[in-house]
């Protein structure tokens, strides 16, 4: 019997019935059709625990959230001590709280003058989209091919067909998308001079990582300053620490007109993001304050919280942690393309966002099962299945990144093996 408090269960398969018959049969079966049958239970640090046991590495980190672990036990801290007087508080009034919070993201995010709160990365997407069709009163948006930035109204609209058609949710009247480092189109798309605003993943997280020519986020920039947009940052999966820099744009020398922080500024404890603006792009809330609401965008517990994330991060020897990794696995996986290269054949890296690319059109998928079955777990990036997401977190130990790299070379054959009985990508196309 697992039994934990306010509910129990007779077993693992007990809950993968249910978790079928009332919460999202599509994920749950893919899952264990895919031969993965997790059930997280015990988390901490960068280990997570099946229900019956299993110890896994979490390269995973839910796509950043759990950039400094699971249950930091500092962030813990951070949010009981909230918990002793303050609830979610009320959007309506000023907030010791959100004030505070603002008041140290202004001063980590040069150029920038306000922080709008929200419970979610859709959300301050949608807020990102809203304030920049304010700005320049116009109403279309160009996104990337295969990029993501959300599912909630406007943003799923700027990602993948995939996400939107389902929902009737695509807008090709308002919503234009070009291929990634392809400046032709991106300038073809802006020469209108009726685009409100590029949005960008600083470097394109769901695509699998792939990295920016040299000198792309810039020319991007002034592309959009030619023709009159705003250049929207969505540095959800690349900011706080994960390129070397407090935000990715920094690591690539542009300067924003809005970008957007979500998952790792919850620490993994509290729903919380933000989208930063300017004078000019914040300057809706100079007209109405209430034009944009969020009942629980900004809730104070989730405030102590984010406070806690950016001081830890302004810590010397968190940056040169990141320093290390960085080196470590660029130097490992060098090696092990050297060695194993019918099996991987690349790196994306900037800082720790990292993707390993595969000779199969599958790889990412075929690596992933290998890991798990290794006490790792890392997942394919949805939109290319051949490359592997390999988020390391921005604390992680020496012990624990030589450890991975263990692991790693452990479970190549076990992958050889998978890709061996899976299709070829000509059979398969």
């Amino acid at each position: 019997m697992f039994d934990y408090g306010m509910f129990q269960f007779s077993s693992k398969e007990e809950v993968i019935e249910k978790s079928i018959a009332c919460w999202n049969p599509g994920k749950t079966k893919f899952w264990r059709d895919a031969g993965i049958d997790l059930v997280i239970d015990r988390r901490e640090g960068y280990l997570i625990y099946d229900m019956n046991g299993k110890r896994l590495i979490d390269l995973h980190i839910n796509g950043g959230t759990f950039n400094f672990g699971h249950r930091n036990t500092e962030l813990v801290g951070a949010l009981k001590t909230a918990l002793d007087r303050f609830d979610i508080g009320n959007h309506w009034f000023p907030s010791v709280a959100r004030t505070a919070l603002a008041e140290a993201l202004v001063k980590v995010c040069p150029g920038f003058d306000y922080a709008f709160f929200a419970p979610g990365g859709a959300e301050a997407i949608d807020v990102a989209i809203k304030s920049a069709r304010y700005t320049t009163q116009r109403r279309k948006v160009i996104s990337i091919i295969k990029g993501y930035h959300g599912h909630s109204g406007l943003s799923v609209a700027t990602g993948d067909s995939r996400f939107s058609k389902i929902f009737l949710s695509d807008r090709p009247d308002e919503f234009t998308q070009v291929p990634f480092n392809d400046l032709g189109a991106m300038e073809r798309a802006l020469s209108a001079q009726d685009i409100a605003a590029v949005i960008l993943e600083t470097i394109p997280a769901t695509y699998g990582f792939p990295m920016p020519h040299e000198g792309y986020n810039r020319s991007v920039k002034a592309l959009c300053e030619k023709y009159g947009a705003l250049y929207i940052a969505d540095e959800v999966q690349t900011g706080l620490l994960r390129t070397g820099e407090m935000w990715g744009w920094q690591s690539y020398g542009v300067q924003p007109d809005i970008f957007v922080s979500a998952k790792g500024i919850s620490g993994g404890i509290y729903p919380f993001a933000v989208t930063m603006l300017t004078k000019k792009t914040g300057a809706w809330m100079e007209e109405d304050g209430a034009a944009h609401i969020s009942t629980s965008g900004g809730a104070e517990p989730g405030c102590f919280v984010a406070l806690k994330v950016l001081e830890i991060l302004q810590r010397p020897e968190v940056r040169a942690n990141v320093q290390y990794l960085t080196r470590y696995f660029s130097d490992a996986f060098h090696d092990i393309i050297r060695s194993d290269g019918d099996v991987v054949v690349g790196l994306r890296q900037k800082g720790v966002v990292i993707g390993v690319e595969f000779a199969h059109h599958e790889g990412g998928v075929h690596a992933s099962r290998a890991l798990y079955e290794n006490g790792v777990w890392a997942i394919f990036s949805s939109l290319d299945k051949r490359v592997l997401q390999f988020k390391p977190g921005v604390l992680m130990s020496s012990a624990l990144a030589e450890e991975v790299v263990d692991r790693f070379r452990v479970a190549i054959p076990r992958m050889r093996e998978l890709i061996a009985r899976a299709p070829s990508a000509r059979s398969a196309a």
